[in-house]
């Protein structure tokens, strides 16, 4: 991947969302079209939010994803340290200031969350930040694209940073 992710405004910052409350939404896509690089891109984000004061969660489909992220944030940068765990049971919840969800997340527990799972969240909605991200693979996009969709009906209307362009 080249250069940093995009920036992303800072936390609390105003904007309105479908409650009016301090809402941000994002759409990455990736240039690249590899797991790889969305697991990568998706580690700096973590990395960024929490150094700004965040609790962040990754969703996920996978115990396989959920681990290949745990071991991608022990060692995303080598003078990094995120602290994490993987939450695979909601009655569960992750304490750790960022989590790795097999399961939905509530949305009271977490500042910014990060979809990289197949669903949409059905109280995407309530997330204070969240952000989508897709790399440049057509199944990943169309389940992305779906997520948008699911958005844009709840009045939602993500900014895209489509790094196809550049």
């Amino acid at each position: 991947m080249q250069g940093n992710p995009p920036t992303s405004p800072e936390p609390g910052s105003a904007a309105a969302g479908a409650s009016g409350q301090s809402q941000r939404y994002w759409f990455h896509i990736l240039a690249l079209n590899t797991p790889t690089a969305r697991n990568l891109h998706t580690a700096k984000l973590v990395d960024k939010a929490w150094q700004q004061g965040d609790r962040v969660c990754i969703v996920c489909d996978t115990e396989e994803h959920a681990n290949e992220l745990d071991d991608l944030l022990w060692n995303v940068t080598p003078e990094a340290f995120i602290p994490h765990s993987i939450g695979r049971d909601p009655a569960t919840p992750c304490s750790d200031p960022v989590g790795i969800l097999l399961y939905p997340p509530v949305a009271e527990d977490w500042d910014t969350v990060i979809i990289l799972s197949a669903t949409l969240p059905a109280d995407a909605s309530q997330y204070r930040r969240l952000a989508l991200v897709a790399h440049n693979d057509p199944d990943i996009l169309n389940q992305a694209r779906g997520h948008y969709r699911q958005l844009r009906k709840l009045g939602i209307t993500a900014k895209v940073h489509d790094m196809r362009k550049r």
